[in-house]
């Protein structure tokens, strides 16, 4: 028992008053999720019932409007209840996905008899959700007869069990019955204190957990012809991919759409697939713990359960890892187109830079054209200014010898040259040094 939950006015009286705020909730969820007691004998029914949140909550509503006015009731927060609705014990148990309704009747009688629970018969068409299992338990202390099996099971499919360490023996042909529900019989053979409701809440969690796990093989059956077209369709683009004039945008838009149907298909059955595998994994621990044992000449429950949910958890599994396997193709074949695409870009900026060159050293060598133009127009402009500058000194009757035109065009020449080419010096940046960038 948790300490922290009484209070009082000893040595420890406050220490309630600094527990975590889910500690209380905590403790109770280590009490809830038992079946009532049952004694040898008793029969049982239990109905399963697919619910989603809404219908969750309304199934609260509903059994407050079902169970009697004076007696308790479930809270929004409870996810396990139980009480007595006259003879009959009564449990509501919530899980993620499921409830369960459970009815017990103690005492003898025909083993399927289901007349001790009229009083809730009309129970059922006032919950909310989709019934997926409904059983019903027998609980005897005298062991059945040839007769009573044959009345009451179908022989082709009947499976007879010893379970907890020969304690008891369990007789089930998982078949739907004419009223609509499996059948359990249980013959207690040494079963002691809770042992006997501990062993029916075990054999009910492995039947409830083996038909939700079962749920993810058929959306894996019908999304399965969905991804074998995504495969077929991401090998068409792969080929298309290696061709040389492939159109890339025609591929790239080919791929995305794959992808987003691909991401459709996980987003709706990723949580089933995982769903299924958990569940699984708690049949497989129930049966452990029921430590079933074989009966010479039947099928026992461990070998029903696991012929028939170990395909259909392979099933899942390699649907599972078909989905991963086509989104990591997906994913490399984006890859090489993304690499073919790069590829040839680089190739195109590597074709721009080599003629981006060349138009570089065409405009060089039209550089030092016009440059030399420029000396021949500057020294030929700077030829006739000197001439009207001479004639202007001649005008005033002074004479200048012939030599001095001759001299004068070289000299113009040479200065034009020289003075270009200090200005293209100026203009022109210094050499880095070591260490060195253009800011510096």
């Amino acid at each position: 028992m948790d300490a922290g939950t009484q209070t009082g006015d000893g040595p420890f009286q406050n220490l309630t008053q600094r527990s975590h705020a889910l500690r209380a909730s905590l403790s109770r969820e280590m009490h809830v999720r038992k079946m009532p007691r049952m004694d040898t004998p008793a029969r049982a029914v239990q109905v399963m019932m697919i619910v989603n949140e809404q219908q969750a909550r309304d199934s609260i509503a509903a059994l407050h409007n079902l169970l009697p006015l004076d007696g308790p009731s479930p809270d929004s927060a409870d996810r396990f209840f139980a009480c007595r609705i006259g003879a009959l014990g009564f449990s509501w148990e919530r899980h993620s996905e499921f409830i369960t309704y459970s009815f017990i009747a103690d005492g003898y009688g025909e083993p399927f008899d289901l007349s001790p629970f009229t009083l809730v018969a009309h129970w059922i068409d006032r919950l909310p959700g989709e019934i997926i299992r409904s059983t019903q338990i027998a609980l005897t202390q005298q062991e059945p007869t040839n007769m009573t099996v044959a009345t009451c099971f179908m022989a082709d499919d009947l499976t007879i069990s010893d379970v907890a360490q020969g304690r008891a023996r369990v007789w089930a042909d998982f078949r739907l019955h004419d009223n609509g529900f499996g059948r359990l019989l249980v013959h207690d053979r040494g079963l002691e204190g809770a042992e006997a409701s501990l062993l029916v809440q075990r054999l009910q969690e492995l039947g409830n957990y083996r038909k939700i796990a079962l749920l993810g093989l058929p959306e894996a059956q019908q999304a399965t012809p969905l991804l074998a077209t995504l495969e077929q369709r991401l090998t068409d683009v792969t080929t298309s991919v290696a061709e040389p004039q492939a159109d890339a945008d025609a591929v790239l838009e080919t791929l995305s759409s794959l992808s987003a149907e691909l991401a459709q298909i996980v987003a709706r059955t990723r949580y089933r697939m995982s769903a299924t595998h958990a569940y699984a994994e708690l049949c497989f621990d129930r049966i452990r713990r029921l430590e079933v044992a074989q009966v010479r000449g039947y099928r026992s429950l461990d070998d029903f359960t696991e012929r028939r949910l170990l395909p259909a958890m392979r099933t899942c599994d390699a649907f599972g890892r078909r989905l991963e396997d086509l989104s990591q193709r997906i994913a490399w074949t984006s890859a090489m187109l993304r690499t073919r695409v790069d590829t040839a870009l680089a190739r195109r900026n590597r074709d721009l830079l080599a003629s981006m060159d060349r138009r570089t050293g065409l405009q060089l060598r039209l550089q030092h054209t016009v440059e030399g133009l420029s000396v021949v127009a500057i020294s030929y402009y700077a030829l006739g200014l000197w001439h009207h500058i001479k004639e202007a000194i001649e005008h005033q009757g002074a004479h200048l010898p012939g030599w001095i035109d001759l001299a004068l065009i070289p000299a113009i020449i040479a200065a034009v040259f020289l003075g270009l080419r200090q200005i293209k010096k100026v203009k022109r940046p210094p050499p880095l040094r070591n260490g060195e960038t253009p800011d510096h």
